[in-house]
Formats: C-alpha cells, structure tokens, sequence
C-alpha cells in the first residue's frame, strides 16, 4: 500500500511537471509573432542577485516590518527593565521610542536610523500607530466600570474635578508665560492656553489601575475611590479634550459651538440608540462559542463608525473609539471575551509603534540651553502641584485621611501613555512647537515615574509602628504552608500534597494557597470574578479533603519577586512551587517574550533539564526563587500526583537528613509506606542518620523500609506515587544526566531549609 502511494506520487509529479514543460516550450514558439524587447544587464549574476537584495529591503513594506521587529524588541527589552525597577511598563515603552527617536539614536548613529526610519516611511508608521491608538482607546473605554461611578460617584467627582480645574487652571497660567516665545506663529493664545491646560490635567487611568492591582490595594477603601476618581476624570477629560480640539480647529469659541452641539447629539444617539441595540445582541450572544465573525463584526463596525463620527465632527476619532467602548455592554464576560480578541493585537503589536512615532518626533536635543530645562523643570513643577496638591486637598475636604488624600494624589498624578496621546494631537493640529513637545514628553515620563516613589515614601512616612500580620496566615506554634500556583492543575497537586503532610495534624497546621496573576492580563472590572474563578477548584478539592485553606490573590508584574516577598513576610516553613507551570518564564528568553507554555510533558521536561547544553534549565526560576526565600522551598514535579501512599526517599549524602521529618510527617498523616535508600551507604554509616530512623521504626513500625542499592530501574519506580529528594542531590542527578529521572514518580524536591520542619 505504501509502495503504491509513493509510485502515485512520482507519476503524479512528474508528468505534470512534463505537461508543464510542454506547454512553455510551445508558448516560447508564439514570441515569433510579438515584438518583444528584453532589458539585458551587463552587471554579472551575483551583482544583479545583490541588486535585487538591495531593491527588497528598501521596498515600504521590507522598511515597515523592520521598523515593527525593532519597535517590538526595544519596547519588550525596555518594558523588563522597568519591571526590575518597579516601574509601569508603559515608561519602558515611552523610553524606547525616545531610545529609537533623533534623541539618542538618530544622534549617534544618524546613518543606521535614516536607514531604518527614513521620512518616506513615516506616513505608515503613523496611521498604523493611530489603528492602534483607536483599538487602545476601546479596550480603555471597555474598561471602565460604570456602575461603579454610578454608586460611589458623589466624592469621586469631587476630588476628580479639582484634580482637573486646578491643573487647568495652572496650565492656562503657564501658557501665558510660554505662549510669545514658545508657541507658533499662527496659534491664538485661547488654543494654546487650552491645550496646555489640558496636557497638564489628565491622568493615565489604564496606568493607574494597574499600579493599584500590582500593589493589592483593589480591594481597599483606597483603591476603590482612587479608581472611581481616575474613572470620572477619564470621562471628563475626555471631554474636554473633544470641546478644546473642536475650538482650536474651529478658531474661536463661537465658531465651535455648532461642532460642540454636533458632538452632544452624538453621545445622545450613542447612548439612547447604539448602546441598548449592542446590549440586546451581547445578551443573546455572551459565549466564546455564540460569538461568530459575524457578531464580532457588529462591535467592530460600531467602533469604527463611531471614531469616523467623531473625526469627521471634529473631535478626533480617539474619542469615538473611547465611547464605543464606553458603551459596551456591562456584562464581565462579555467584554473578557472582546477585550481576548484586540488587546494583544492593540498592545503587544501596534501600541509600541505609537511610542515610537513619538519618540522620532521628541528632540531632547532641541533643549541645548539651561533655560530651557528651568522652563521644563517648571513645567514638571506646575504639573505636579496641580494635580497632586489638587486631588489630595479635595480627597481631605471629603473626608479621607492624610495618607489616603497623600496617596490618591501621587495616583492621580501619573500621566503615562495618555499623556502622549493628548500631546500628539496638539502638535498635529500645530499647536505645540517641536521644543514644547519635547519638554512636555519629559514632563510625562517624570510624573509617571515618581507615583511609584511617591507612594513608598508616603508608605514610609505613614508606616504603623508594629506591622501585624494577620492570623488567618501567621499563627505561632502551628506548621505552615504556603503553596503558589499559576495554573489549577498545579494548585491541585500542591494541595494534595500539603495535606499528605497534615492530614491528621489539621489543628496545628496551616496552609495558604497563592495565586499571582501577571498584571498586564487582567482587568479592573474582572477582578473578583478572577480571583474567585483561580480558587475554585483548589476550594472545591480542599472541601472534598476537608482541609481549611486560606486563599491570597495578588497581581505583579514581577511574579516571581512577588512570591519571595509573599513567602517571607507570612513567615511560612514550607513553600511550594511546581515546576510544571512554565520551563522558560524565569529564564531571559522567557521574561522578553512573556513565553509561558500550556502543557509540558513531565518526561520532556526531565530530558530537558538533563541536557545541561540547554541554557533555560527547568529548575532555574525555582532555584532562584530558593536562592532568596528564608525557609525550606519544595518544589513539585507533578506527573498526576494524586495520592501519597507509597513514597521513596533516596539518601545520597548525610546532609540530606534533613528529609527525615518530611518522612515523619508523611507516616504519621497519611499512613503512608516509605522506601528509604541508600544510595551511597550514607545510612550504613552514619550513626545519627540511624537513631532518628530507629525512632521512626519504633514510632510507626512497617512504615519505614531501608535498603542499598546505587540505581534504580523503571520497574521498581513505577511502584511508587512521589519520590522525595534533597535539591542538592537533584542537582547532582541532573549534572550527571542520570537516565532512571525519567522513570521517576511525581518528584518533591525539597531545598535546604533555615528552619526545622517539625
């Protein structure tokens, strides 16, 4: 059969192939009867081959995905940099595309980024980085919640509108001092004083809100008024930005009156027409599965018509696209499920172009003189007492006390990427000078980088005299288990295996389940649906095994720092981790490219740590996270750990010794079998290895088994449910590529501990 299919092939391929043939060499006979003139080059095979090269990479779209490739990578390389510093990542983004700009690139290499960046080819970069600025501006829209302005609307509001009216006010009063030397030529002051007015007033909600889930303060009082005041500002600023544009384009308040009514009757039509339409089709259709093209299709349409409405009116398509997504439909998973299929596209592939486009038109160079940088001082100055004296003082008026009113003005006043947006437009309606535009791009990038500051020096200031940490996760006296997972599966051997340790211990023992999510994949208005969603099925599990587990959901953009910190201020004897939820996310490749892997086949992963050539060795991220925790870590190689009734523990070395209590505990709580091994005769020789285990024997007698051997067999393995193993001598297997790993069990792997697991 297969020797058929083969000879059908060849037969197949080649007399079509000879057809072929046939065919040109009787169309080369009708040349006869054309006149037809061929350019012949005088230039050799491999010039012309070079030529051709050449004539490839200069085309517009050759330029354009190089321009993509470069953006993406410094924005990601940028962005890490900014994780490791604490920072949003947006700074790392606004950074790169200065790196890439006339600041410091076309600077010292002015051939390379003619090369890269050539005029020609702004025009594309451009309209590009405006596809994804709309996209953006929708996600933003979607994401705010709107019943929550409605219910805690009255303080909001407040402390939203004097974050706004101050810096505006101050911005006018700038603008008087700036406008006869640094604005253009042919601006009139009330669109210069606007524009700058504005550009001091806005906050950068998207920013915002990820500063407050990364520093788990959504569930606070703070948290919610911060971003309730971040949501009423958004709408308002918004606002007023789409009123000050159609005034700078129409030249005079007056004249602008009409675009104003324009743009009213629009928000009327939008909320009372499109809005309860779009619910209508969302509430038949709130499924992945019922979410076909064609209903994908609807949203869409209705985001571009709206931000051609808008552009068209004369109040810039951006916030047509913002209140398309304003007007959504409320429901969570409605919006999870649109905000899947833009956000990636929106934010990991068109938003940096965005940054970058800024970035050629911001010439740091352009501000060679010491007065220009005391007029950009004074601009950051103005920037920061406007709107953060204006939001603390309103938040105190309404009630909050000093260090909240502190703190929401430090929050309020981060500016980010909207910031940019907000400047892009006043420089391409010509109201900013390039020298502006440059000192107010500084300007953003200070005030977003000091909320981060700002916040740990207000922490400091207002910091308790006794940090207490709570009972529910510190509780003296008791053996206590902190387990993190990422995914659920995890969660669920972790668990199984915590309470193989203290089945029947459960009043002296206590564990916590952990579940870190990365803060660039969730959403303000999601947020306790996915802590609920991460816990479910590990509280569910913890019911059926009826074990107490305390549960802590936390957002950071550097998880793995997170865990640390988490493990050593709840003071934990044992962490867990699993291996099994990522083999690159601790290595460089894996933090560039955010790559985590689905499934990972336990057999695959061994094979790839024993192949100590491949630089992102599976125990790398544990092993660092070890490096760094004040008390034992155990990490668990889950191959569909259920149940823990028969155990091996192989010995190598008297130092793992230390894995006695853990066989204790196992014994004792599970009534579980254990093979102990001496693999070096470590026990034979050893007289305090032998009286602890004596004491076992005497204890809890047939449960505990010794016997010597040096390696062991696939057969003799597959006996077991959980080998527990020191890391050190992990390590060691794994340096000598020891073939019997792949055979192992579900593997614990405990680390060297500061603390006693009894």
């Amino acid at each position: 059969m297969k020797n058929s299919k083969n000879i059908f092939y060849i037969v197949t391929i080649l007399g079509f192939s000879a057809i072929m043939y046939w065919i040109i060499i009787q169309g080369e006979k009708l040349e006869a009867f054309r006149q037809i003139d061929l350019v012949q080059s005088d230039k050799g095979a491999w010039t012309n081959f070079i030529d051709s090269i050449i004539q490839g990479v200069q085309h517009p779209l050759a330029i354009l995905l190089a321009q993509i490739v470069t953006i993406i990578f410094a924005a990601r390389i940028f962005g890490l940099i900014c994780i490791k510093i604490k920072q949003p990542v947006v700074i790392g983004e606004m950074v790169a595309g200065i790196v890439l700009g006339p600041s410091l690139l076309g600077m010292y290499f002015p051939d390379f980024s003619s090369l890269l960046f050539p005029a020609a080819s702004l025009g594309n970069l451009q309209f590009l980085s405006q596809i994804g600025l709309i996209l953006f501006m929708f996600i933003v829209g979607m994401e705010l919640d709107l019943k929550i302005l409605r219910n805690k609307a009255h303080d909001a509001v407040i402390i939203s509108h004097a974050s706004i009216i101050l810096p505006f006010t101050l911005g006018i009063a700038l603008a008087y001092f700036l406008y006869d030397q640094y604005a253009p030529d042919n601006v009139q002051f009330l669109s210069y004083g606007l524009f700058i007015g504005i550009a001091m007033s806005i906050t950068a909600f998207p920013v915002l809100a990820r500063i407050v889930q990364e520093r788990g303060l959504q569930k606070t009082r703070l948290g919610t008024i911060v971003i309730t005041c971040a949501a009423a500002d958004d709408i308002t600023a918004w606002c007023i930005l789409a009123a000050v544009i159609a005034i700078v384009k129409a030249g005079s308040f007056a004249s602008a009156i009409f675009t104003i009514i324009l743009a009213l009757i629009y928000v009327l039509l939008m909320i009372k027409v499109i809005r309860p339409f779009l619910l209508r089709v969302a509430d038949v259709n709130s499924t992945k599965e019922s979410m076909r093209k064609p209903i994908v299709a609807i949203f869409f349409l209705t985001l571009i018509l709206s931000s051609y409405a808008t552009e068209v009116i004369g109040i810039h398509a951006l916030f047509g696209a913002f209140m398309a997504g304003a007007i959504m439909p409320e429901s969570t998973k409605f919006r999870s499920i649109f905000i899947e299929k833009v956000e990636d596209v929106a934010m990991v592939l068109l938003l940096p172009l965005f940054f970058v486009f800024t970035g050629l038109r911001t010439q740091i160079g352009l501000l060679d003189d010491v007065n220009l940088w005391l007029i950009t001082g004074a601009i950051i100055l103005v920037a920061v007492i406007g709107k953060f004296i204006g939001s603390a003082f309103a938040a105190r008026l309404v009630g909050q006390n000093w260090k909240d009113s502190l703190s929401i003005g430090a929050l309020m006043n981060t500016r980010g990427l909207m910031e940019l947006v907000v400047l892009n437009i006043g420089y391409d309606l010509g109201v900013l000078s390039a020298e502006l535009f440059s000192m107010m791009v500084v300007m953003a990038l200070a005030t977003t980088f000091m909320t981060g500051p700002s916040l740990d020096l207000i922490n400091w200031i207002f910091k308790p005299k006794s940090l207490k940490v709570p009972n529910e996760i510190v509780n003296a006296g008791k053996f206590k288990i902190l387990l993190s997972f990422a995914k659920s599966e995890t969660g669920l051997s972790l668990l199984r295996l915590a309470n193989a340790m203290v089945k029947k211990n459960k009043n002296n023992a206590n564990i916590t389940a952990l579940h870190i999510s990365p803060a660039n994949e969730l959403h303000l208005y999601e947020l306790d649906e996915q802590e609920t969603s991460s816990f479910k099925e590990l509280v569910n599990l913890a019911g059926d095994l009826d074990q107490k587990v305390n549960t802590l959901f936390k957002i950071s953009a550097n998880i793995d720092q997170e865990i640390v910190n988490t493990a050593n201020n709840t003071e934990n004897d044992l962490l867990l981790l699993g291996v099994s939820e990522s083999i690159y996310e601790g290595s460089i490749l894996g933090k560039f490219l955010n790559f985590t892997t689905r499934i990972i086949n336990p057999e695959k992963l061994i094979y790839t740590v024993a192949n100590r050539d491949n630089i992102f060795s599976s125990y790398e991220r544990t092993d660092q996270i070890h490096a760094r925790v004040d008390g034992a870590v155990g990490i668990l190689i889950d191959k569909n750990f259920i149940q823990s009734d028969r155990i091996i523990v192989p010995l190598f070395d008297k130092e793992d010794q230390f894995l006695i209590p853990y066989v204790q505990k196992f014994i004792h709580n599970s009534e579980a079998q254990i093979m102990m091994l001496d693999m070096s005769e470590v026990i034979k020789h050893n007289a305090e290895i032998k009286e602890k285990i004596r004491h076992i024997e005497q204890q809890a007698p047939n449960y505990i088994t010794i016997e010597s051997r040096n390696v062991m067999e696939k057969d003799f393995l597959q006996q077991f449910d959980l080998m527990v193993i020191s890391l050190v001598s992990w390590k060691s297997l794994v340096d000598a590529k020891s073939v019997w790993l792949k055979d192992a069990p579900s593997t614990f792997i405990v680390g060297d501990s500061k603390r006693s697991a009894t």
